[in-house]
């Protein structure tokens, strides 16, 4: 079986060369900016902003004890039950036992990152429960058979020909270029799934600590829904989700909004605090609150990148990103793509097997300078090199390098291979893009700088 990291090679490889499939994400990418720009612009000072909300996620993550116990105890006294897992597999285990014991067939579930991250619809389906993802993007990746492409954006690579061809063969609707024409057509298929299904989950994109309340923010309107019309709701979080105020989300929401998608404030914004109420006419008569660790504990225990989890998960990092735009979401294999993802995916699935992504990076920084938060992501990456290196050195670069400085501190021999590097020159030049290229991994992709024929001491030398 191939490793995670000759995977990534080979996808980012086809999809680099895909001129075509490039184009569409950049073009798409393009607008966004255009909009966030446009959008940061109505705040009095996004600086200011990107440093408060950097703080009150410091805030929270640094008392998260605290903090979760104070959101969950304000939960329980309306009547949820909140569950803690340290793992994807006791979540998974968990979730299936509440459908059964729900006696539900069909699932109907809102956009949640954290349930793509532990495999959750897979688990449900062998199971043979029927799971319908609500979120119009993620319908669409979930009838094409495959993971979400973007955190925010989920179908962001697929043109409106090809939603429209796939509706005409998964739903038998007509063909289509009209966006609203495809909308419909989704939303006639989800209306009869919201009406018949048991059990609506929910991810959420805040936990309020001090009235212990679930924040989701979407722009469909789907989650309402899923919410509101089943008997059973599940929410599924992570513990970095919370934060410690209600006045937080006065700057959250509308900094959610801007760095996610380029808008003023989401279309709707709901706020769940329990399962129906004496006197009330909606909601599920029963919710239950999954509170998911997955290692999460592991990365607060760490002091140099703690702050990963101060993520809201807006995909502002991916947008500015070059090598997201040039290799795609699922080149990444992973829940989380992007330097946010190419930071936590190591803590979250294990160094040594992801390490890759870490080292597919061109450390811009355009990803810590685009992070509504302050996460110092590409410092985070260079870390987690560091890291895996030291782990688990590999003989081959220790070698290398240690032969590298032990010529760059002698004199002589530097001079010894400068002069081989000229006496060669023409000879890789000849072999150049063949089998035959000692430097071929280097020129398949760019071109090798030939060696100068004239130092800089030899021409300052001859100048004096």
């Amino acid at each position: 079986m191939s490793t995670a990291a000759a995977r990534f090679l080979d996808a980012a490889g086809s999809i680099t060369r895909n001129l075509r499939h490039r184009g569409l994400i950049q073009t798409a990418l393009r607008k966004y900016e255009s909009a966030r720009d446009r959008r940061k612009a109505a705040f009095h000072d996004w600086e200011s902003a990107r440093q408060a909300a950097a703080e009150t996620k410091w805030e929270a993550i640094n008392h998260l004890d605290e903090h979760l116990v104070s959101f969950a105890d304000k939960l329980e006294s309306r009547g949820t039950k909140v569950h803690w897992c340290g793992n994807g597999i006791e979540a998974r285990d968990l979730i299936r036992d509440i459908i059964r014991d729900a006696g539900a067939k069909c699932v109907v579930k809102s956009k949640a990152m954290t349930a793509e991250e532990i495999h959750l619809n897979e688990a449900l389906e062998k199971d043979g429960f029927e799971v319908v993802e609500s979120d119009l993007g993620e319908f669409i990746v979930q009838l094409r058979k495959e993971p979400p492409y973007h955190i925010v954006f989920p179908a962001m690579h697929l043109t409106r020909d090809e939603i429209s061809d796939l509706f005409e063969k998964e739903l038998g609707s007509a063909p289509t270029r009209e966006p609203e024409e495809l909308t419909m057509i989704a939303r006639r298929a989800l209306r009869r799934k919201y009406v018949t299904a048991d059990v609506g989950i929910t991810g959420a994109n805040f936990a309020i600590a001090e009235t212990g309340m679930v924040s989701i923010t979407e722009n469909e309107g789907n989650a309402r829904l899923t919410a509101a019309l089943p008997r059973t709701m599940i929410t599924l979080l992570g513990i970095e989700k919370v934060l410690p105020r209600m006045e937080d989300l006065a700057l959250f929401l509308p900094m959610l909004a801007t760095a996610g998608a380029g808008q003023a404030i989401t279309g709707y914004n709901t706020l769940y605090s329990g399962p129906r109420q004496p006197g009330e006419s909606d909601g599920p008569t029963e919710w239950h609150v999954v509170l998911l660790d997955n290692r999460r504990t592991e990365l607060l225990a760490d002091p140099e990148q703690r702050d990963a989890l101060h993520c809201i998960r807006c995909g502002a990092c991916l947008n500015v990103c070059p090598i997201f735009k040039n290799v795609g979401g699922h080149t990444y294999g992973t829940t989380y793509s992007g330097p946010v993802g190419s930071v936590i995916t190591p803590h979250l699935r294990g160094l040594q097997d992801w390490k890759h992504l870490s080292g597919s990076s061109s450390l811009c920084g355009a990803c810590t300078e685009a992070c509504p938060v302050r996460i110092d992501l590409h410092h985070h990456l260079l870390q987690n090199r560091r890291n895996a290196a030291s782990e688990k050195p590999s003989t081959l670069e220790r070698l290398t390098w240690r032969l590298h400085a032990f010529l760059m501190n002698s004199p002589s021999l530097y001079h010894l291979a400068k002069e081989c590097g000229r006496v060669f020159e023409p000879l890789r030049k000849a072999t150049e893009g063949t089998v035959l290229d000692p430097v071929r991994s280097w020129t398949t992709t760019r071109t090798l700088p030939p060696v100068a024929p004239v130092s800089f001491k030899e021409w300052w030398r001859e100048r004096r």
